[in-house]
């Protein structure tokens, strides 16, 4: 199957999951992020908005804001086409003071953003992980542009639906940037670097 239609299927298979599938992979993620040290030591955490079927993070969010965390979420900047990342309050989140971006997605309303390597954990959305760590995402790049040119990069943690994670090895590109750890409501699973 090629790259092409991997996401196709991959996106369909998302989009099918009912609001119970998605609820009940929320929790079996949150409760195996909390047993993860770089989740404890992080007090920066970049998270993203779920829009497309991916794992949900509504419940992850609250979670970081109950721990006391700083939450972080993606805007896309237009000069560069990477992403820089703003603080947002629990109130923020919870009154839904988001934007509605032209890809669909929503973001924080905001006119500057701090550099990824500001960051110490990033939890990344993602289309299909292989068992090395090579993410492949929805296809505009933003994650790779934006760590490739960090000179500090945090924690790369993908969340993913267990049907997402692939035996069969996924190209990776020079500028493809792999991840450190993948949560699926099934496992744990760390990557060498």
């Amino acid at each position: 199957m090629n790259l092409f239609e991997l996401r196709k299927q991959l996106r369909k298979q998302r989009r099918q999951l009912s609001s119970f599938r998605q609820k009940q992979a929320q929790q079996r993620v949150l409760n195996i992020l909390r047993t993860l040290p770089e989740f404890h030591t992080s007090k920066s955490v970049g998270l993203y908005l779920h829009a497309f079927g991916e794992i949900h993070t509504q419940a992850l969010i609250e979670y970081c804001f109950k721990m006391a965390k700083q939450v972080y979420l993606p805007v896309i900047c237009n000069m560069n086409q990477q992403l820089v990342w703003v603080e947002i309050s629990k109130y923020q989140y919870r009154n839904k003071r988001f934007a509605h971006h032209r890809l669909g997605m929503r973001e924080p309303v905001a006119t500057r953003g701090l550099p990824v390597s500001k960051l110490e954990l990033l939890i990344m959305p993602l289309l299909a992980c292989d068992t090395v760590g090579t993410r492949i995402g929805m296809g505009g790049g933003y994650y790779d542009r934006t760590l490739a040119s960090a000179p500090r990069r945090p924690f790369r943690l993908g969340l993913a639906h267990d049907f997402q994670l692939t035996h069969q090895p996924l190209q990776r590109e020079a500028w493809d940037q792999p991840l450190d750890a993948l949560i699926t409501p099934s496992l744990l699973r760390r990557f060498k670097r």
